[in-house]
């Protein structure tokens, strides 16, 4: 039963959208029970400093030498094999994963040994101590690229096979093996539990999906040959984005310096906020654009260009539909969020305003993230990497200076100070210089999203923008009229004292009441509206 469950295959976008998004749903909701065990037993403080930087190297491996080349290459070259000979397709994959697994191991191993002077670049503010911690973490998180390495190029292959529920589940498994480590392993190791706990979830990350990848039809062979065509095809389309991957990934790395230069849990706060943020954005967006990506590609290669831009449109109206009013319902509630998933243990008031701030900061760019993981996906799908890494490059640049500018402008303590801690009810506290990151950061993405917009209908002739428009003034007046009505409602039960505030039940009230009554809003209004992307929901849903 399990078995066959695991080797289910999904045929249509829409349901593998439908399970993508449910398995980030359920990966998201272990994703906050994981911050809130972090936070109620570290707080925003040195160790959670520790841990989040200890990340940064270790994901920048990954994502340079993996993950580029799965959304870039893997799929479409893997596919382009499986038609004409399974046996070659094979071939291929066996090749890439011995290829891949060799300089994963390698550059792994080198940094394992220079983790010290790493640490020291990426995190140049940290004390000693904090350094120590953080290598010792490190050097173990460095088995993690070597092992989701191999698993998300299996994950990328069985996706081919539309074996969606099976990949969809490894993160689940990941976010998992990092809990039972907070559990059970640092109450017996200490802080270097959270590293094991990372390694675990790596290994339940890739053990959930060997069974179906075997069973897909993968036999292992010694093969090792970089003059392979479709090796060669791979790291000729991978180079680009990886590339661009790789810009946004040091960007990452120049937060995590700025910010361990500033107040002790700077870099807690900023990972926290911008985790609650994340999950949001995989729930919907990762989930719709994976599942669009092969179709897409598909169409593409037939030279089907309404085939094309019907998906185009259809997944980018969606994630508009999806994406504005939940941005606009998590700056309202930051504060309420925060204090429901984080408020614990040690994790102290300061902590909570901080990072609701930062979270509302987030929330403003959430958009703008959503839209550049589509609109990237798009590109990829058009056998074009290259614009993509080129407005990656160019805006992580451009984030590094203004991340600056801004944290000098909030160390001023003048009118730029002074209205970023009104806007935000900041008052009482001197050091906001971290919001200084957050607000570069969405305004960054704006900036990239833009630029990627314009050039996608630029590149793409057959793309037509009418219909999005239409929906777009839809969705913007149904937002806006959502958002005072939620605005209203969380101010009334404080008003008229059907909440209080000093307790949990209070606050989780008030959150989970304004939200019901706002999404409800959100609704009736795209209703009278006729809203398309509504109908398109209820249809799916009557049918399944």
């Amino acid at each position: 039963m399990i078995n066959k469950i695991l080797n289910s295959q999904t045929k249509s976008v829409s349901k593998a959208s439908l399970i993508l998004f449910g398995s980030y749903f359920l990966s998201a909701i272990l994703g906050l029970l994981r911050d809130r065990l972090l936070a109620g037993k570290f707080g925003a403080g040195d160790s959670l400093d520790s841990y989040y930087a200890a990340f940064v190297v270790p994901d920048f491996v990954a994502l340079i030498l993996i993950f580029g080349a799965i959304s870039a290459a893997i799929i479409p070259i893997f596919s382009s094999y499986y038609v004409k000979s399974k046996e070659e397709a094979w071939e291929y994959t066996t090749d890439l994963i011995n290829i891949f697994m060799v300089f994963l191991i390698l550059v792994s191993v080198i940094l394992i040994i220079f983790a010290p002077f790493v640490v020291s670049l990426i995190a140049p503010g940290f004390s000693e101590v904090k350094k120590v911690d953080t290598v010792m973490m490190m050097r173990i998180m460095f088995l993690s690229p070597i092992i989701l390495g191999l698993s998300n190029i299996i994950s990328g292959i069985l996706q081919v096979f539309k074996r969606f529920l099976v990949t969809a589940l490894a993160p689940v498994m990941y976010n998992l093996g990092i809990i039972l480590g907070i559990v059970f392993f640092v109450p017996t190791f200490g802080l270097i539990g959270l590293a094991f706990g990372v390694i675990l979830g790596g290994l339940l990350h890739l053990l959930i999906q060997l069974p179906s990848f075997f069973n897909s039809g993968f036999k292992y062979k010694a093969v090792f040959s970089l003059r392979h065509t479709g090796v060669r095809k791979t790291l000729k389309l991978m180079v680009p984005r990886s590339i661009g991957l790789g810009a946004g990934q040091i960007n990452t790395i120049f937060i995590t310096s700025i910010a361990s230069t500033l107040t002790t849990g700077s870099v807690a706060v900023f990972n926290l906020a911008n985790n609650l943020s994340a999950m949001s954005v995989n729930a919907i967006a990762v989930s719709l654009s994976t599942a669009i990506f092969p179709a897409m590609s598909l169409a593409f290669s037939k030279d089907d260009g309404q085939d094309f831009e019907k998906k185009f449109s259809g997944a980018l109206r969606h994630i508009l539909f999806l994406i504005i009013p939940l941005s606009v319902l998590m700056f309202i509630l930051r504060a309420q969020i925060v204090r429901v998933i984080l408020g614990v243990g040690k994790f102290g008031w300061l902590d909570t305003r901080l990072t609701a701030a930062c979270f509302g900061v987030f929330a403003i760019g959430l958009l703008a993230q959503a839209l550049v993981l589509i609109l990237s996906k798009t590109f990829y799908a058009g056998h074009n990497t290259r614009i993509p890494a080129i407005a990656s490059i160019v805006t992580v640049v451009f984030n590094i200076l203004l991340s600056f500018l801004l944290v000098w402008l909030l160390s001023l303590n003048g009118i730029f100070f002074n209205v970023t801690q009104y806007l935000l009810r900041l008052q009482g506290i001197e050091d906001i210089r971290i919001i200084g990151l957050a607000l570069a950061l969405s305004i960054t993405t704006i900036l990239e999203a833009v630029v990627l917009l314009y050039m996608i209908f630029w590149k793409f002739k057959s793309l037509k923008s009418k219909n999005i428009a239409s929906s777009f003034y839809k969705i913007l007046l149904s937002t806006f009229l959502m958002g005072v009505a939620t605005f209203l409602i969380r101010q009334g039960l404080i008003i008229f004292k059907i909440v209080q505030l000093q307790t949990f039940l209070g606050v989780f009230l008030q959150l989970a009441v304004s939200a019901f009554f706002g999404v409800a809003f959100y609704i009736i209004v795209c209703h009278f509206l006729k809203s398309s992307e509504l109908k398109d929901i209820k249809q799916f849903f009557s049918k399944n």
